[in-house]
């Protein structure tokens, strides 16, 4: 799910960004208990939630990279393969598909289904897609997650053709894909927002085909139907959708409320059937009153809260300065007392579902052992005092809590002084996108459960860090090679201590999502990654 991003501290983006099993169908937690049989009741059945990071990034599901972005594109598109209310992976758009003995040749079949203009959904639709991610010309962060494609990265870097990359229709119905390599976790991927078709004729009728609901089209459970920019989303049940009969709410409504409290009282009030997590926020002094009176749900997600240093500016680009000011944080402090029910210390950038060092790298709020390693790169770096620095971080609650925590950390650590400067959430990530920052907030949110998918931040469009290391990459690129489970463990073993020992990106805690709902909302599929489908979704009041 999806890059650094990205919320607050109950929906990240994480850079989102964005959110199972490695090699087996993902698994899910639905927000809710059962609900009654499939099927309509005669009174329509709608659904207020609340998005607080404000307008998405992007609802171009080639080019999303967070969990608000991907959330509502999942609304409107659907893959090849998706998780069913109960968090199985299963059929889609594919109504079947077999996979070869050698693990590197998937066949999809398709079955039939339609663009909500009307056209019938085909296997070019997905091969133009993906192509269409991995062209430079396109300059999705994401491409990287259709590198596992034939010759994906090569045309992504321009050194091979489009006809060249490894997913081809060999027909209307029928959409072979061949690997690089053998990939266990793929079909989790195929069931990512990336990997999701989009309409050539939409796409390639205007750049701004993702930002007006006459002009976004999709093949999903539901249809836009009306964006005021920086207030609401609306959507309503698509009746060309294929599977129709399983979508329940007839109009889905996505409010773009950024403060916290506004977003409690609202819900309390009736005006919003489901506050906080994966898309919106719980005020942080609210939570003890939520968890005591049972309303509150919390699930453990595969993501990290994390700073990012800016490795080409100094101080950051010394490796000692940012061990140090990794080691100087009490993660237990901020965990406890900033977002309690919503996180666990995080001493590694993995979450605990890829943990490859259970025990983590660093010694939390080890101050003595911090200021020695200042010293010693203060030293090599030929520094008698430090630059002026700055935690950037995208407006919330929690966010401005954490980091005012941290400042007060660093000042009692190493008597500095660190500024504190926040921005909407889409010019803070635009800004770390073009390295202007030197520490700056963000996230990620896996997209399938294997490590790789959180080492892979470090290389490529999506490391804001700017750090680079040959070895890592080399590790990297000999996991994917690497056929035998244990061998390939301890190849993202080494990888992964690498980053931690470089240090580029500083993890602070692990997610967990917390929200609460009303007593009719049932269905709401969150899943292990934290990603959220309101496609089986009810909301049946009394």
């Amino acid at each position: 799910m999806k890059r650094l991003k990205k919320l607050s501290f109950c929906a990240v983006l994480l850079t989102s960004l964005a959110f199972a099993g490695c090699g087996s169908p993902q698994a899910g937690t639905p927000g809710g208990t059962p609900s009654a049989p499939q099927g309509q009741t005669s009174t329509p059945q709608t659904m207020q939630v609340n998005l607080n990071t404000g307008e998405p990034n992007t609802i171009d599901p080639g080019l999303a990279e967070d969990i608000p972005s991907m959330s509502v594109a999942r609304a409107a598109f659907d893959g090849l393969l998706r998780l069913n209310e109960k968090g199985e992976l299963k059929e889609a758009v594919a109504e079947k598909y077999e996979v070869s003995e050698d693990g590197l040749t998937y066949t999809f079949h398709l079955r039939d289904s339609k663009w909500s203009n009307g056209d019938a959904v085909t296997a070019h639709d997905f091969e133009y897609a993906w192509k269409r991610v991995l062209d430079p010309k396109t300059a999705s962060g994401y491409a990287y997650q259709l590198y596992y494609l034939k010759n994906g990265e090569a045309f992504s870097s321009n050194k091979a053709k489009a006809e060249d990359v490894g997913v081809k229709a060999t027909d209307d119905k029928t959409l072979v894909v061949t690997l690089e390599n053998p990939a266990p976790f793929f079909p989790e991927l195929v069931a990512s927002v990336t990997y999701f078709p989009v309409n050539k004729k939409a796409v390639e009728g205007g750049k701004e085909w993702a930002s007006k609901p006459e002009t976004y089209i999709g093949n999903g459970p539901f249809v836009l139907k009306k964006w005021e920019h920086k207030s609401v989303i609306e959507f309503e049940k698509s009746d060309s959708y294929w599977d129709k009969d399983a979508v329940k709410l007839s109009k889905l409504t996505v409010n773009m409320i950024e403060d916290a409290n506004t977003e409690l009282a609202m819900f309390e009030k009736g005006d919003l059937d489901w506050a906080g997590s994966p898309l919106g926020d719980l005020p942080l002094d609210a939570l003890d009153a939520l968890k005591d009176s049972g309303k509150m749900q919390a699930q453990a997600t595969a993501g990290t809260y994390w700073y990012i240093f800016n490795t080409t500016k100094k101080p950051f680009d010394n490796k000692k300065i940012r061990q140090a000011f990794a080691t100087a944080v009490n993660r237990k402090e901020i965990s406890d007392n900033v977002v309690p029910y919503k996180s666990t210390p995080a001493t590694g950038i993995l979450p605990p579902t890829m943990a490859l060092t259970p025990d983590g790298y660093i010694k939390d709020g080890d101050v003595e052992a911090a200021k020695k390693l200042l010293a010693e790169g203060m030293k090599e770096a030929g520094l008698t005092q430090l630059p002026e620095l700055t935690i950037a971080y995208n407006t919330t609650e929690v966010n401005q809590r954490i980091a005012t925590v941290i400042q007060d950390q660093w000042r009692k650590a190493f008597g500095i002084e660190v500024k504190l400067v926040n921005k909407e959430n889409k010019v803070h990530r635009e800004q770390m996108k073009e390295g202007n920052f030197t520490i700056g907030r963000a996230s990620w949110i896996g997209d399938f459960n294997d490590p790789i998918n959180f080492l892979e931040v470090f290389k490529g469009g999506l490391n804001t860090s700017k750090w680079e290391n040959k070895e890592f990459l080399d590790l990297l690129a000999q996991s994917a090679k690497e056929g035998d489970k244990a061998r390939r463990k301890e190849i993202l073993k080494k990888a992964d201590a690498i980053v931690m020992d470089e240090m580029p990106a500083m993890p602070i805690y692990y997610f967990t999502y917390a929200w609460v709902k009303q007593d009719s909302v049932k269905d709401v599929v969150v899943d292990a990654l934290g990603f959220i489908d309101f496609k089986y979704a009810s909301n049946e009041k009394k």
